[in-house]
């Protein structure tokens, strides 16, 4: 008799077969148990493992014995005329049917119905583009294990070059740096991460220095339960780093099932930092460039930033992010010189002349250098809004707003795309990227801000308002504006009572609330709209919004004379809400360029400000 007869004889295959069906069931029922008790990780692993030893005993135990009517007897003792294996057999099959139906309910249940909860409201934003991603993954900071006075930085570089690795590939939702890194040195559990982000899968490890010498640990983590779906410890010379984060990189995109082609692996290779000292030059530079954007004067920072940004593209000189970063102390030269009589702080004539030609060589070195199509295309609408390159303008605020799926956008395209007619399609542009970069807050502002200009009101103070975790409102300037815009000016109020515990911003809410009421002299933080303390774009904001048409065109025009005044302008248009905040007559320079934009005047301003009558 052949062995596989043997085995069919003795029931072996029909035990195998029921014993790994039934250890699936049990293995998902007590996941279920287990996460409704909060039982930690290590009790799911050791069912699984004690199943899976269990089932060469099982296997074992039916080649040996059988089940006859006098109870189990040893195979070798039982007559063969006298075996009941066949009935057994048939008893098998009936209990492998009901075992399998029982699995396919509880898959059917766990997959349409288990996930059925209502998310709380602070989830609003990025639940519906996150989960139309197949998926989704957050890279956490890489920990440096040693103390060398880089290590930090060599740690954060290497993260970063992975993360941009990832972000290369069309089939995941990749977390921006920005909310990845508000983890770093936080000791949270993996699952509260990835709920915060709203992803599914964890990648996070570990960087030890010394000398040239590396060790690099990376794991990849299902959120759902922990289990590491890869993991792995390199140990290598520096001079080996592009080679590990390669690797870590590609061995993540196999291990959630991405087919890696020629031209994905070209896109996740493509301007990859090789040189280690680049991108530790890189991290210095974006250390301060944070800081910037702080509580440090922001020019002389982004200054003493693009000091360690040149280093970084000396070495490499593809480093994309390292241009992306390098352009915005340019940029904010040429907007801050161009309301120079107000601002004790702005630069010198000669300063914002260096800054445009600076700026305009670092954005040809960037759309040479930029990985795909569409990040090419972010920069072309910065280089022409920013440096006055208008015709056309309106066609390529459409084309980047149409990149719905691109977690990359430009620096600027708020300023076209809310108050020129775009406000709905910006919406879903920023709630796209706010769901790539949940906790940053310069997508959720720009989204809250189309939504306003859209007359979404409520839908704003719904997200905004809501609670996160520490008990602040999600985005408490949009919810206060949100309330105002509604007309909700009581609880304005009391929010603004309760809760802004700023007195600047407090005084500003307060303003914003009496002015709603059209009472200018209940709105006493605005002073004169002609204040010797103002700058000109506040002036026309102010003036504006106290109806004092005069004060409002007479700043604008001074904005307008100088050379990089309609970046200013765009600003105050943006920020004011309220249409067209000045007279287009006023600003010829700024007409002169949405003339042969094909951008409409007057912008569509939804908030109404009952002083304000044109």
């Amino acid at each position: 008799m052949s062995l596989f007869s043997e085995l069919r004889r003795r029931n072996v295959v029909r035990v195998g077969a029921a014993y790994i069906v039934l250890g699936w069931v049990l293995a998902q029922v007590a996941e279920f148990a287990f996460d409704t008790f909060g039982a930690p990780d290590w009790a799911l692993k050791s069912v699984v493992i004690v199943l899976l030893l269990g089932l060469p005993l099982v296997l074992l135990f039916a080649w040996a014995f059988e089940l006859t009517p006098d109870g189990i007897k040893r195979d070798r003792d039982v007559d063969r005329s006298q075996s009941t294996a066949q009935q057994s057999g048939r008893t098998l099959d009936r209990v492998i049917i009901a075992v399998l139906l029982i699995a396919l309910a509880w898959f059917g249940w766990d997959r349409f119905f288990s996930d059925a909860d209502e998310r709380p409201a602070t989830e609003a934003l990025t639940a519906a583009p996150a989960a139309a991603a197949q998926k989704s993954i957050a890279v956490l900071p890489f920990v440096a294990m040693s103390s060398g006075p880089d290590d930090g930085y060599f740690a954060d570089g290497l993260t970063e070059e992975i993360l941009n690795s990832l972000s290369g590939l069309p089939e995941l939702l990749v977390t921006a740096r920005t909310s990845a890194f508000a983890f770093k040195g936080l000791d949270v559990p993996v699952q509260e991460i990835a709920a915060t982000l709203n992803v599914d899968h964890i990648v996070e490890g570990s960087v030890r220095r010394s000398g040239n010498r590396l060790r690099v640990t990376a794991q990849l983590i299902r959120a759902e339960d922990g289990f590491h779906l890869w993991s792995d410890t390199y140990d290598r010379d520096d001079s080996d780093t592009f080679r590990i984060q390669t690797d870590i990189a590609e061995k993540i995109a196999s291990a959630l099932d991405v087919v890696l082609d020629d031209e994905r692996r070209a896109a996740m290779a493509f301007a990859k930092v090789r040189n280690p000292a680049a991108f530790i030059a890189y991290q210095k530079g974006r250390e301060l460039f944070v800081k910037a954007h702080g509580d440090l004067p922001q020019l002389p920072t982004l200054a003493r930033a693009n000091e360690f940004f040149d280093q970084a593209i000396e070495l490499e000189p593809n480093f994309y992010h390292a241009y992306v970063a390098r352009n915005d102390l340019y940029t904010h030269t040429l907007i801050e010189g161009s309301d120079p009589e107000t601002d004790a702080t702005a630069p010198a004539p000669e300063a914002v002349d260096e800054a445009r030609r600076a700026l305009e060589e670092n954005m040809q070195a960037a759309i040479r250098v930029a990985p795909d199509e569409a990040t090419r295309l972010n920069f072309e609408y910065d280089q022409a809004l920013v440096l006055g390159n208008w015709r056309g303008l309106d066609s390529l605020t459409d084309a980047v707003l149409s990149q719905a799926d691109h977690c990359v956008s430009p620096d600027w395209i708020h300023l076209t795309a809310v108050p020129f007619g775009r406000a709905a399609e910006a919406v879903d542009y920023f709630e796209n990227l706010v769901a790539c970069d949940p906790l940053g807050d310069d997508f959720l502002g720009d989204w809250a801000t189309a939504a306003l200009w859209s007359g979404q009101f409520e839908r704003v103070i719904e997200s905004a308002g809501a609670r996160t975790d520490s008990g602040q409102r999600q985005n408490l300037d949009a919810y206060v504006q949100a309330l105002v815009a509604a007309g909700r000016l009581d609880e304005a109020e009391a929010v603004t009572a309760t809760e802004v515990r700023d007195a600047g911003r407090a005084a500003m809410f307060q303003a914003l609330i009496a002015l709603k009421r059209g009472d200018a002299d209940g709105a006493p933080s605005l002073g004169s709209p002609l204040s010797p303390n103002a700058t000109n774009a506040n002036r026309i904001i102010r003036a504006a919004r106290l109806g004092d048409r005069v004060a409002a065109n007479d700043a604008a025009t001074a904005i307008d004379r100088h050379p990089y005044g309609y970046i200013r302008l765009l600003q105050v248009i943006y920020f004011c809400n309220c249409g067209a905040p000045f007279d287009l007559e006023a600003t010829p320079a700024l007409a002169a360029l949405l003339d042969e934009s094909g951008l409409s005047w007057p912008p569509a301003g939804v908030t109404e400000w009952p002083l304000k009558d044109w």
